[in-house]
């Protein structure tokens, strides 16, 4: 039997040789002229749309003979059963990278002593909830208006006040007295959304992150409609001494007893010093075992209608994920300890930049 990719490869080498015939012995001296890499049927070609036709129809040969080889392998493993050799570990980035000794191990008495007098111990210890101040930047633009109206979605316990000419040492002030837990601050330049800068109240510590690769929820395709329901919070990667801590500034911002009848999951995936931001919820389909038991004592079989009318629908509940957005991605700029001091403020971590 021939294979797909025994066929796709001699296309290409027929295609070759066929062009190669017509312009044996011309110099490419076209502009622009790039020949293809070494060993490939479309060297020497010319002819632009033909030497793009060569290079897609060996794309296409390596990718059926990919196809092939993963189709072998598990009728190998198919085969085999339990005594089938275990699957190959892909390299990555993160599965390559050494150890670090600022990795925390589990049960270290150190960092749990510190963690339960720190800074957040009274929002931990379900004594303070939640109570964020929202503002913008001076003059803020009406996508940053946007912006804040796509945050207030994903905090429940936010509220938003408009940033007029006050400093940010009289908004810090002004939000201690008010009760509130925490401040986060917007920033923008030429309308472009460059950072965010979060203080917990009243003792600190003070963030500063860079804000990239911001998308509104509008621009997410079949996003959902968040509810008022408290989100359940998932934080991961956040496993040094100074990712613990900007864990906790994170988990402070949330309240610690999610209504999990609403659905909703935010996550802070930490990567390679990249926070990566999501917000979604939970969708079930289908039927619930109820449904069916009612059917059934009433005689009827929605499964048996569903085939006479050839619908391929599934009854059995099935669960999924739907993106409710925004997402954006946070990097880290400068831990500071205290309220915000730009003048004599200590800091546990500044962003240098070598260490990119």
């Amino acid at each position: 039997m021939v294979k797909a990719r025994d066929v796709a490869a001699a296309k290409a080498r027929a295609l070759a040789a066929r062009v190669s015939s017509r312009g044996r012995g011309k110099a490419p001296s076209a502009p622009g002229f790039v020949l293809a890499g070494e060993g490939s049927a479309a060297a020497g070609v010319r002819n632009k749309t033909k030497r793009l036709e060569i290079y897609a129809a060996e794309k296409a040969a390596k990718k059926a003979a990919k196809r092939e080889r993963q189709a072998e392998r598990r009728r190998e493993a198919e085969a085999l059963g339990d005594a089938a050799p275990a699957k190959a570990v892909p390299k990555t980035i993160e599965s390559t990278r050494e150890a670090d000794e600022a990795v925390c191990q589990p049960g270290d008495e150190e960092l749990a002593a510190d963690e339960a007098t720190d800074e957040f111990a009274s929002h931990f210890g379900a004594d303070r909830p939640p109570n964020v101040l929202l503002t913008t930047s001076r003059k803020p633009s009406a996508k940053m208006i946007a912006v804040m109206r796509d945050l207030l979605t994903v905090f429940p316990m936010a509220t938003f006040y408009e940033r007029r000419a006050y400093e940010l040492k009289e908004i810090v002030r002004f939000a201690t007295k008010r009760g509130f837990t925490d401040v986060v601050v917007l920033h923008e330049d030429a309308k472009v959304l460059n950072s965010v800068l979060v203080t917990h109240l009243p003792e600190g510590p003070t963030a500063r992150f860079k804000l990239t690769s911001w998308t509104p929820i509008k621009a997410i395709k079949g996003h959902g409609r968040a509810t008022k329901h408290k989100p359940e919070l998932v934080l991961n990667n956040f496993t040094t001494r100074l990712g613990h801590r900007v864990g906790r500034m994170f988990a402070s911002l949330f309240c610690q007893d999610p209504n999990f009848r609403g659905r909703r999951v935010i996550t802070f995936h930490n990567q390679r010093d990249f926070v990566f931001f999501r917000h979604h919820r939970y969708v079930f389909e289908g039927r619930p075992e109820k449904e069916k038991a009612k059917d059934k004592a009433r005689g009827r079989d929605r499964s048996a209608e569903d085939g006479a009318a050839g619908l391929a629908i599934k009854r059995e509940m099935r669960a999924r994920l739907q993106e409710c957005g925004p997402r954006f991605t946070l990097k880290l700029q400068s831990m500071q300890k205290g309220t915000f001091d730009s003048k004599h403020g200590e800091y546990e971590f500044k962003h240098a930049w070598d260490m990119d």
